[in-house]
């Protein structure tokens, strides 16, 4: 089967549009109706419905849809376990949020390699919403993550937390906060809901990212006010251009592994989990 086929029926699934289709995957909205006749004839079912309401799957499609899932990361699992990993006898690769990569992807690293030594690694930071979906095709084998996206294929386990801590260089009261002069971190949606009920006036900033490397920077060459994660906070601090906001409350991040369901049982990915569970303290 043409991979190409798998791959326009999975996005069908996700826009239940062939125009949205067509211009995600870069192709005609002809093409992307051949490449779904020529994958109905291929299964011997109807598998969309179209109507002024729109694409719909049948039940046929319904069904077939777990399988065209396996089948599209079992391909690109495929595709991988043949790419060179020099002497080692497995690849794997391993995606991890971006505010965890700078400060301990060095020592999860090391631990990893004693866990698994037949091993070789890809690292690869990035946000929650992209590893999720390069997990769930199998871009990625095991990821480090802030927000979970359901999805049926995902198995996701808490491990743990990290803890922003606001600092400023203009005082260490709330009440010595401008908006004008802050910088709004944005790290994942359980992180903005809680910085939302704690400083509510601070929503409309100049500046905002949500990367904390990205933050820091600007707190570096701008000064200002913002949440950094507590080793961040404590090297700015120690220069002497910045102090502890005592008045607002650190805000608390969770974070989470995530894998395959085909994957939740194997070895590798159980001592990958208990390398990270004790990186945050816990067994």
């Amino acid at each position: 089967m043409q991979i190409e086929l798998l791959d326009t029926f999975l996005d069908l699934v996700d826009t239940r549009s062939f125009h949205r289709s067509a211009e995600r995957l870069a192709i005609t909205q002809s093409t992307v109706s051949a490449r779904v006749q020529v994958l109905e004839q291929a299964i011997g079912a109807r598998l969309f419905s179209r109507s002024r309401a729109g694409t719909q799957l049948t039940t046929e499609g319904l069904k077939f849809l777990p399988h065209a899932r396996g089948l599209r990361h079992a391909w690109t699992e495929a595709q991988r376990s043949v790419a060179p990993a020099g002497d080692a006898a497995v690849s794997l690769r391993i995606g991890i949020q971006h505010d965890l990569a700078a400060g301990r992807i060095g020592n999860w690293m090391a631990a990893f390699r004693k866990a698994l030594p037949d091993c070789a690694f890809y690292i690869e930071p990035d946000y929650s919403i992209q590893m999720c979906q390069d997990v769930a095709k199998g871009a990625l084998d095991y990821a480090i993550i802030f927000s979970p996206q359901p999805q049926p294929d995902l198995h996701f386990a808490s491990v743990g937390e990290v803890t922003y801590h606001l600092i400023s260089s203009t005082g260490q009261r709330r009440a010595d906060l401008s908006p004008a002069r802050y910088i709004r971190a944005s790290y994942a949606p359980a992180f903005d809901a809680a910085h939302a009920q704690a400083l509510p006036e601070m929503s409309a900033t100049p500046f905002a990212s949500g990367q904390e490397a990205a933050v820091a920077g600007l707190l570096q060459s701008l000064g200002g006010a913002a949440f950094v994660l507590d080793r961040t906070a404590a090297t700015l601090i120690e220069t002497g251009k910045f102090t502890a906001v005592t008045d607002v409350e650190p805000i608390s991040q969770p974070v989470y592994v995530m894998m395959h369901q085909r994957h939740r049982p194997q070895r590798m990915h159980k001592r990958l989990t208990k390398t990270v569970l004790k990186a945050f303290g816990q067994r």
